[in-house]
């Protein structure tokens, strides 16, 4: 425990099959922790929350009343300053006690009662140490206005079925609902060298697929937290210099995503930043004249564009 920490527990004992791991920064975890109470094989588990220097001393109120409901060992662990993504992951594994750890976002909700149940089978027909992901849903979401143009991209993207998502197992891991093997990430670590967000997670589970098994279910959980159009932009304009570290770490696997030929032959565009600019502009439109399929292209047109300044 770093002296940068506070820690609440609910006390409760018991020997876990899966530790829970929920990492969050700014994102109440109460309703997830809500419907983690209700699940079957709950008893089996532990619940670990680390807040990630959100620095909101009501919601940590809040999260520590709601680990007295959970029927099992819970813990929050709460960081007083913000480290990023795979700091908050690598923090959850050195806590957890059980061999099977399930990394779950704070604003993510398991879809069926059968949830850990559905989990518990996998690591049943586990051969050994694996990665087994249950995939990533919209389910119980509806989107605003303001966040159509978010949903529409996860639909296209990360709303796969398994038996698609496991032909190209290692770059189809979403760590908001994993399921892996201590010795899997005692032997592949999140790198903290991609910082804030994007595309740490694409590395780690591309750099486990040389190694493990990687399993993909339908089990999947939604994604309650869609970005806003200006928070989504923002993001992908932010997370450039991860794609350029995550290109240089996998050459291969990247050299075959379109996002990166489209940057690549950006790099040789006159006008790249009109091209940015405008494609930026249109991707946020919520007017109607804009269809959504043309904003679509617009965000993977400014991505692209974002991306080819960092590109080597």
């Amino acid at each position: 425990m770093s002296s940068m920490e506070t820690i609440a527990e609910n006390g409760k004992a018991g020997r876990a099959t899966v530790s829970i791991c929920i990492p969050a920064w700014k994102d109440d975890a109460r309703q997830l922790l809500q419907a983690l109470s209700t699940l079957t094989e709950i008893e089996m588990c532990e619940v670990l929350v680390y807040d990630d220097g959100s620095k909101d001393e009501a919601m940590t109120r809040a999260i520590t009343a709601n680990l007295g409901k959970i029927e099992a060992p819970a813990k929050l662990i709460t960081a007083q300053e913000n480290h990023g993504r795979s700091h908050a992951r690598n923090r959850l594994i050195s806590e957890a006690k059980a061999d099977w750890l399930l990394m779950l976002d704070a604003d993510m909700l398991p879809d069926s009662p059968s949830f850990l149940a559905h989990y518990m089978e996998a690591i049943a027909a586990c051969r050994g140490p694996a990665l087994i992901t249950g995939g990533f849903s919209l389910k119980q979401v509806t989107p605003t206005q303001d966040q159509r143009l978010h949903a529409a991209q996860s639909i296209k993207s990360e709303c796969v079925p398994a038996n698609v998502r496991a032909k190209q197992p290692g770059l189809y891991v979403f760590t908001s609902n994993i399921l892996v093997h201590r010795d899997v990430l005692n032997a592949v670590q999140f790198d903290e060298a991609y910082t804030g967000w994007g595309w740490e997670d694409v590395d780690w589970g591309l750099r486990v697929a040389e190694t493990f098994d990687v399993m993909h279910i339908e089990n999947t959980a939604t994604h309650l937290g869609l970005d806003t159009s200006s928070n989504l932009l923002r993001k992908y304009g932010a997370s450039a210099a991860n794609f350029a570290r995550l290109a240089k770490q996998h050459p291969e696997q990247v050299s075959k995503m379109r996002l990166y030929r489209m940057a690549k032959r950006l790099q040789k565009t006159p006008g790249r930043n009109i091209i940015k600019s405008l494609s930026r502009k249109l991707a946020s439109a919520n007017h109607s004249l804009f269809p959504l399929k043309l904003r679509l292209f617009c965000l993977k047109m400014f991505r692209a564009a974002t991306y080819a300044e960092a590109l080597k």
